[in-house]
């Protein structure tokens, strides 16, 4: 096993972590407040996940376009290991949100841990399944050269994100068409450019949603501080002076985001090696 390229996967790991953990700490520690060891819950699973990832998949971590891809499928993999916990694992209270986090049905929450984790179970595998599945009738496709058969495809992983947030938020909140919409066009967008230096398809999915979600919160939590998360909409701000602590982690934020884009550039700029050559 090559260590530089573990160390490299954990360091990869780490950073996707603590963007995930400062854009929820940005919107979420006015609310609830701030711990030190809930902002590095994330950073622990992203490391946690890099690892798997690199142990199942061996990337080769040599270049901007590999570590670009891996961090876009490590930022999925945390994503969705939360989520799971949040909402089929822990049990708290949910007065304190207005959108309940433990899985609902049209918006009840189903309190029975057993049937929380028969649900999440089910669910998991669908998701799975459905990734694997396109993974492997990949090789029957015409992929190459092909943009809108590869956008069609990166953007299953955002359709897949877009019924799942409506079947969470829809019945509090209410439909949202451009909303629905938002999630698999943003990850065609992201999967065209995974595609230029990755030549699997599930792993251009899985980075197409990591980006898209690494998009919209950061559209969400910055481009509208002042707008809570839908889960506390209409609740009161009960630490105002998180609104002035949470301020340097945007330098931290902004410069993981910098770190991303100078990798996209120089992978872009470099030897076409991926599913199509679009530029």
């Amino acid at each position: 096993m090559n260590l530089s390229a573990l160390l490299t996967a954990a360091g990869i790991g780490t950073l996707a972590g603590l963007h995930t953990a400062t854009w929820g700490m940005y919107k979420d520690s006015i609310h609830e407040g701030f711990f030190w060891p809930r902002y590095f819950r994330s950073p622990i699973v992203g490391i946690v996940m890099a690892l798997i990832a690199y142990v199942i998949a061996r990337p080769s971590l040599d270049s901007a376009g590999s570590m670009a891809a891996f961090f876009g499928v490590v930022y999925v993999l945390e994503r969705g290991a939360i989520e799971l916990w949040k909402t089929f694992l822990r049990n708290e209270d949910q007065g304190k949100y207005f959108i309940p986090m433990q899985f609902a049905v049209f918006g009840k929450v189903v309190h029975s841990q057993a049937r929380r984790l028969a649900i999440g179970a089910v669910i998991t595998t669908a998701v799975c399944g459905t990734f694997l599945l396109v993974h492997y009738a990949a090789p029957q496709l015409p992929l190459q050269g092909s943009v809108l058969l590869v956008f069609a495809i990166a953007s299953i992983s955002g359709w897949i994100s877009a019924f799942l947030g409506a079947w969470k938020d829809a019945p509090v909140e209410g439909f949202e068409t451009l909303k629905f919409f938002r999630s698999p066009l943003w990850a065609g967008f992201w999967g065209l450019l995974v595609a230029h230096f990755s030549t699997s398809i599930l792993v251009v999915m899985m980075a197409a949603l990591g980006y898209t979600i690494f998009t919209l919160e950061t559209y969400k939590t910055f481009f509208f501080p002042s707008k809570p998360r839908g889960k506390f909409a209409g609740k009161p701000i009960l630490y105002p002076d998180m609104l002035r602590r949470r301020q340097p982690f945007v330098i931290l934020y902004a410069a993981i985001w910098i770190l991303v884009l100078a990798g996209f550039y120089l992978a872009l700029t470099g030897p076409k090696q991926g599913l199509i050559a679009i530029i």
